[in-house]
């Protein structure tokens, strides 16, 4: 057993001075205020102490883009071409480097958990490996060597289109039917630190008969799905089916507490109904969702009918949750040109517990007793976060990653201040030779 003095941390929905927790096998064992019998050699970890956060929606390859699909214009299909140009380039061992160092780096960013969003699964010609989940297990591994848990969303692809067959390196994402896609999957085996998902890649890319049988195959685990990211989906899907992605999907089933529809930005009224009834979890990414040009969802109507919030980095123009978490509020100030949807509280808890449990992590995301033992603490005294407050406040909306000095997951210290430079290195090495 170890014992930790944080100075300050978020505890129960509130930011406490002297909190003293005691981690025993990767759990909290003891979490109370300071007050009271002195606990011989604790470690003071000073700082504001928050949960670890929870990254729910990730395409780790989408890292070697940064820097490069932010020159000239253009709209979400014509970064796709750029993206594709990476996906192409990708072998298990390339993708299990360059998926480490984004995760270092998540993991840097106070990031515990991240929810990858798996569909690179064979090789260029859409020939199987001869391990037929030889990339999910590189994403697996590069986590475990990163020190952060994985959901590992492995995603049904199957058309390029409504009633289009997979075209170029589209081939090495599918398995040519949703039950070839539900076979190899389930040969996935357990794993510590490991969550084995679904994910319907979007209502574009699964057939509407073929939807029922990812479903089913994701019974009781995480399932996520692309929902709405475009006008053209949404257009796409009302010719070919004559309804909107969520009505299909919810008449397919695919709905539910354990379902997160990321991004949600282009959404009727019945669409929002349709999630916050089913308590669809809503995963937004406005780093991305910006950089793409995709628009503004509607992230505090959906909460409000009942979907929680998560938040994501997706494409990791940026990883900075904090980030993630401020630009819900401030892109629905821009959206409506009001103050104050969501408060730091309730941003807090979608980067943490919620986001979470989505990823099929319950009994993380709380600095609480019997949760998972996992710490991020922010320095209160840079030049962003002095004189701010410290408390949930300074966290949402004046943090960022670079003010992560010390990042616990599971009871064990996997990132501490000064990590960062040799991060940098690795993900520079990685990128190179991707792009060599």
């Amino acid at each position: 057993m170890t014992a930790y003095l944080l100075e300050r941390a978020w505890v129960d929905g509130a930011v406490h001075d002297g909190v003293l927790v005691a981690v025993e096998a990767g759990r909290f064992t003891e979490v109370r205020l300071a007050e009271g019998p002195a606990v011989p050699d604790v470690v003071r970890v000073p700082g504001l102490t928050v949960p670890g956060l929870a990254n729910a929606h990730s395409h780790a390859f989408h890292r070697a883009l940064r820097g490069r699909t932010q020159r000239g214009s253009g709209t979400f299909w014509t970064w796709r071409d750029q993206m594709y140009a990476v996906a192409e380039r990708l072998d298990p061992d390339g993708y299990r480097e360059l998926a480490r160092a984004a995760y270092r780096e998540m993991v840097a960013a106070g990031i515990t958990t991240v929810g990858e969003f798996h569909y690179l699964h064979h090789q260029p010609d859409g020939t199987p490996y001869d391990e037929p989940n030889e990339m999910g297990l590189a994403l697996v591994e590069a986590a475990r060597e990163a020190g952060l848990r994985i959901t590992l969303l492995d995603t049904c692809y199957l058309s390029a289109g409504f009633g289009r067959p997979p075209e170029g390196v589209q081939r090495r994402y599918s398995d040519g039917t949703a039950d070839a896609w539900a076979e190899r999957a389930a040969l996935l085996g357990p794993a510590a630190g490991v969550v084995h998902g679904a994910a319907i890649h979007s209502v574009r890319a699964v057939p509407r008969d073929q939807l029922g049988t990812v479903v089913a195959a994701a019974t009781g685990r995480p399932l996520h799905v692309h929902l709405s990211e475009q006008v053209a989906e949404n257009d796409g899907c009302r010719a070919a089916y004559g309804v909107t992605p969520t009505r299909l999907l919810a008449d397919a089933g695919a709905l539910g507490p354990l379902t997160s529809a990321v991004h949600a930005t282009h959404l009727t009224t019945d669409d929002v109904d349709l999630l916050g009834d089913s308590r669809t979890s809503a995963c937004f990414c406005p780093t991305t969702e910006r950089d793409l040009a995709d628009g503004i969802g509607p992230s505090r109507r959906l909460h409000e009918r009942g979907s929680p919030l998560t938040v994501g980095s997706d494409s990791h123009a940026v990883v900075d949750l904090f980030e993630e978490m401020r630009a819900v509020e401030l892109d629905e100030r821009l959206a409506t040109q009001e103050r104050g949807h969501w408060t730091a509280a309730e941003l807090l808890a979608a980067a943490t517990y919620d986001g979470h449990a989505s990823l099929g992590f319950p009994d993380a995301g709380r600095i609480a007793l019997g949760h998972r033992a996992d710490l991020v603490t922010l320095d209160t005294a840079s030049p962003r976060t002095a004189g701010t407050g410290a408390d949930e406040h300074t966290v949402v909306f004046a943090a960022s990653a670079a003010d992560v000095t010390q990042v616990m997951v599971d009871g064990r210290v996997v990132v501490r201040q000064g990590d960062r430079e040799q991060i940098g290195r690795e993900l520079d090495a990685a990128i190179g030779r991707l792009w060599t």
